[in-house]
């Protein structure tokens, strides 16, 4: 089984959602739930429109498991061929769209959810290494998240944090096991 980045993305969030509950929440109404398990949405391009088929309790799962649901659920979806289950009580939405040669875009929460996570293509580009600049790979990530649930602060310690274990190999392999 051919493991993705978006996979790969799946594991690191389910994991870090932990620490970060506001993330993994609902808003029914004027009511926060801080919801226990973690079960990540990928949004899914359909001819129809976008469908958003979920692997629940991605926390615990090895990234093998995630890489053989995520994609048998997308052939589902391309198929039409989803159950009811299976596309509802995401916590969390990923919507991955670099394939299309996207680098950036702001993707829209899908509700109840408090927060989603868009994933532009990985490119090279030059970055800089301490006084160095040399040929990298970079990727933009952007985090849609409710203000009515929480601010700015919360939100950019999710990101920081999920992007220093992307950018450091040894963190990465820890998450990932």
């Amino acid at each position: 089984m051919k493991i993705t980045y978006t996979d790969i993305l799946v594991k690191v969030v389910a994991k870090l959602l932990r620490d970060h509950p506001y993330l993994n929440a609902t808003l029914e109404g004027d009511q926060i739930k801080i919801i226990e398990e973690v079960n990540i949405g990928i949004a899914v391009a359909l001819d129809q429109g976008l469908i958003v088929p979920v692997i629940r309790n991605a926390d615990t799962k090895p990234i093998t498991e995630i890489a053989k649901e995520s994609h048998e659920l997308a052939d589902k979806a391309r198929e039409n061929k989803l159950n009811p289950d299976e596309v509802s009580g995401g916590t969390f939405t990923i919507s991955n769209l670099g394939m299309y040669d996207i680098d950036s875009f702001t993707p829209i929460i899908n509700p109840p959810q408090t927060a989603i996570l868009g994933v532009g293509r990985i490119r090279r580009a030059p970055v800089v290494v301490g006084d160095n600049i040399s040929i990298g790979y970079i990727m933009w990530l952007s985090l849609t998240f409710d203000h009515r649930v929480m601010d700015g602060h919360t939100a950019a310690k999710f990101l920081k944090e999920l992007t220093e274990i992307l950018e450091d190999e040894n963190k990465l392999r820890t998450f990932l096991s």
